[in-house]
């Protein structure tokens, strides 16, 4: 099997993916302010900025921008963490917690109907391929395991 020439094809239809309207609609749900309110949802007792930032895969500084807009349209709090004062707990206020329910019924509903267009056999396809490289990647997730060089190639 020629890797590359699979690559170069992967990378060119990714591409094409990324550019249509209703990718570039589910892609807000994985990233930034409805990304990180699904972080903090799934979090009851709350969660800490630098959990958010792991599970979010954002910089520090892209959270605290994020937490910042989302405390001051008054859906999120912080407080001090009481068993280590020096942690801040982030929780969800009912308003934050109405519009993260509300943005994930949007969401699932949109990317129900990409599945829809797909077709059963191939929606269920993609969903198995797609959880399958999510495990290969997160079982392969050291610097180590998978490098690159100058030429993008793996080591």
């Amino acid at each position: 099997m020629n890797y590359n020439e699979l690559a170069k094809e992967l990378l060119h239809n990714m591409q094409s993916v990324r550019k249509a309207k209703h990718q570039r609609y589910v892609e807000e749900g994985v990233r930034g302010e409805a990304f990180v309110l699904n972080c903090i949802k799934e979090c009851k007792e709350g969660i800490v900025p630098g959990n958010i930032s792991d599970n979010a895969g954002l910089s520090s500084a892209r959270v605290a921008a994020v937490l910042n807009a989302l405390e001051n349209k008054e859906m999120i709090t912080r407080e001090i963490d009481n068993g280590d004062r020096r942690r801040i707990i982030v929780k969800l206020t009912q308003k934050g917690t109405e519009r993260a329910e509300e943005q994930e019924r949007k969401y699932v509903e949109a990317m129900e109907n990409i599945l829809r267009l797909l077709g059963e056999d191939d929606a269920r396809e993609y969903v198995r391929l797609t959880g399958r490289m999510a495990e290969v990647l997160c079982e392969n997730n050291h610097e180590s395991d998978i490098t690159f060089n100058m030429k993008g190639k793996m080591r």
